[in-house]
């Protein structure tokens, strides 16, 4: 499996439209340091499939690699507005698998264009990808939305976002299914005491430690917690690191400032 980090930021993005935080000014000078909606795709089989569609680009990167299928978290704007402009292209129809919302967001449902919607995912029961196992798990945010835990065989990883905690149903599963890779909203910072449909830092860091896995990733970051991290640094644990849009999974030992592979947490194995 192949996984790369679309996009890492919440509505708002990093930077922020009129802010001169120290985040967003930083994110101004080095756009490596920037925060598109938070996405990301995967690679298996020759085919790419993409988690959520909430970048303004998807049409291009589309047309350098048409995807296999899109896996839709929730339909707020910041994670299905890509697809207003992609469903009026051209080519064979893209599945799209998405919770059961009878919403949606604005016409995709009546104007769908290439785009097939398939009917709502049941939670924990899995959909087969050719090789590739997506079992949708029930997430706790302000629209019916589900996280994503796929499975190639060799790595087992879990997307989740948007979400504030985990539903009991999700832990358990979670904890049963043993996930090699964690990714976690954590949208807040530490400082924020009235968390709505996001986890502060602490609250994702809570949950990650009671799920153990080798690697865990934060993502659906603020230019607010990125400004605290500027200010004053996290002492996050050796198997977690806040994600950076383009991030693959193996750039793991260059980002964290390992010299071997063999001194990073392994990402197999615990099965």
């Amino acid at each position: 499996m192949e996984f790369r980090f679309s996009g890492t930021g919440d509505s708002a993005q990093v930077p922020c439209f009129g802010c001169d935080c120290p985040a967003c000014n930083r994110a101004r000078v080095f756009t490596s340091l920037t925060r598109r909606p938070c996405s990301a795709e995967v690679r298996i089989d020759g085919k790419r499939y993409l988690l959520d569609a909430g970048r303004m680009d998807l049409a291009h990167s589309c047309e350098l690699a048409r995807p296999a299928a899109i896996l839709i978290t929730h339909y707020h704007a910041d994670h299905v507005q890509g697809l207003f402009h992609l469903r009026w292209g051209c080519g064979e129809r893209i599945p799209v698998y998405g919770p059961k919302d009878p919403q949606g967001c604005a016409d995709l449902y009546r104007n769908p264009g290439i785009l097939d919607f398939q009917s709502g995912l049941k939670p924990f029961k899995p959909l087969k990808l050719d090789s590739l196992t997506v079992t949708p798990v029930p997430l706790n945010h302000s629209k019916p939305t589900l996280g994503y835990c796929l499975d190639d065989g060799g790595t087992r990883l879990a997307y989740l976002t948007d979400t504030l905690g985990l539903p009991p149903e999700t832990e358990r599963f979670l904890r049963s299914w043993e996930p090699d890779v964690v990714i976690l909203d954590s949208s807040h910072p530490a400082a924020f005491t009235t968390p709505r449909n996001h986890n502060t830092i602490t609250q994702a860091l809570d949950i990650i430690a009671r799920l153990n896995p080798p690697r865990a990733y934060l993502t659906h970051i603020s230019h607010e917690l990125d400004t605290e991290c500027l200010v004053a640094p996290p002492l996050l644990p050796a198997n977690v690191r806040i994600a950076q849009d383009g991030e693959t999974l193996e750039d793991w030992d260059r980002l964290s400032g390992k010299v071997a592979a063999s001194a990073s947490p392994s990402i197999q194995g615990r099965r």
